[in-house]
């Protein structure tokens, strides 16, 4: 399916429903493609997936600079 950018803004939710359907919808300007509507992809978000790479922080990682950490933060 074909449709002119004015066609598109007047008529987008039409468009978008020939997408869903899974037909191929291009947007024209002057007869010349312009532009393709997709279907949006769902975004896979894999909780703990660095589990088995990276490991909790150490013990001492809240523990309090030493004198000679600082002054080495200080200078930087």
């Amino acid at each position: 399916m074909q449709a002119s950018v004015h066609e598109a803004k007047t008529n987008l939710s039409r468009l978008l429903e020939a997408v869903e359907r899974g037909e191929r919808v291009i947007i024209t300007r002057n007869g010349v493609p312009a532009a393709e509507l997709i279907p949006a992809q769902p975004r896979r978000v894999r909780i703990g997936s660095l589990g088995d790479v990276v490991g909790p922080p150490p013990d001492t990682f809240l523990a309090p600079m030493s004198e000679d950490e600082l002054a080495d933060w200080e200078t930087v």
